[in-house]
């Protein structure tokens, strides 16, 4: 089993709900990302998505496109975000990290590449928002036998016939965009998160994680319920890319915490229930 999946088989076991949070490479600083990534994991985040900036990430919206846009002017490349990643596993082995990026980015650094540097650096699952399934088995299988995970996206558009081509080959867990815009939207309609995430648990037998628009604790707490995992990324952004470097490890840190409290909830309020049976 990969780490993703041993995490996510634990947290079951335990009844409780992942935390994901998504931080962009090199932002706000060059030399933060791996001190923010520890302070993450010691205020309750169970994996960290950790973006690969790109010039022109298309399911971006505006906070996460000024955080690409940051660490490009700052010279990140891949290959440092790879070395963020190295960094990382020098103290910590146990907490999974997923690449979520583009498909540019791999196709020049090279996929079977990135694949072999990745595994090497002690990445744990990769997302690549512009790969359909359909387009990237061979890509996914290399991964596999690499032991990473391929994570798809899924929205509230996609049809059966998609949710059933992710459910083939995805692996680690599926990310529900949980409304039809870019990351940092608003207007989560919880309601139809809940309508949706069964028909996807019909099609997909990994877990799924739900983001987009999820900002605060009540939120998160509304998305868990339907959910394996959420996924905060814009909402820390715009909490540190104002900050003084010195002050960006704790303020992330700082919100995390309120998350994973109110995420907790949810399993004393089962643990309560089932006494009471």
């Amino acid at each position: 089993m990969s780490r993703i999946q041993t995490t996510f088989a634990r947290l079951a076991a335990e009844g409780r709900k992942a935390l994901i949070p998504y931080v962009t490479a090199g932002d706000p600083y060059a030399d933060v990302t791996v001190e923010l990534m520890h302070a993450m994991v010691a205020a309750g985040a169970d994996v960290i998505e950790l973006g690969v900036p790109f010039s022109d990430p298309m399911a971006d919206g505006p906070v996460i496109q000024r955080a690409s846009e940051r660490a490009l002017l700052k010279g990140i490349s891949t290959a440092d975000v790879l070395a963020m990643v190295r960094a990382f596993r020098q103290d910590d082995a146990s907490t999974p990290v997923v690449l979520m990026g583009y498909a540019n980015p791999v196709e020049c650094f090279g996929p079977d590449r990135f694949v072999d540097d990745a595994k090497a650096a002690g990445v744990d699952g990769v997302l690549i928002v512009d790969y359909p399934p359909q387009e990237c088995e061979a890509f996914a299988a290399r991964l596999r036998a690499a032991d990473m995970d391929a994570i798809f996206l899924l929205a509230p558009t996609s049809t059966d016939a998609r949710m059933q081509e992710v459910g083939r080959i995805a692996t680690g867990y599926v990310y529900y965009v949980s409304l039809k815009g870019v990351t940092g939207a608003g207007h989560l309609d919880t309601a139809a998160v809940a309508a949706m995430v069964p028909r996807i648990r019909a099609a997909v037998n990994v877990p799924v994680g739900v983001g987009f628009g999820i900002r605060d604790a009540a939120t998160a707490v509304a998305v868990a319920q339907v959910s394996d995992a959420v996924v905060i990324g814009s909402r820390i952004i715009q909490l540190i890319e104002n900050e003084p470097r010195e002050r960006v490890p704790g303020v992330a840190a700082g919100f995390l915490r309120e998350i994973r409290a109110a995420l907790d909830t949810l399993q004393l309020q089962a643990s309560s229930a089932g006494e009471s049976a």
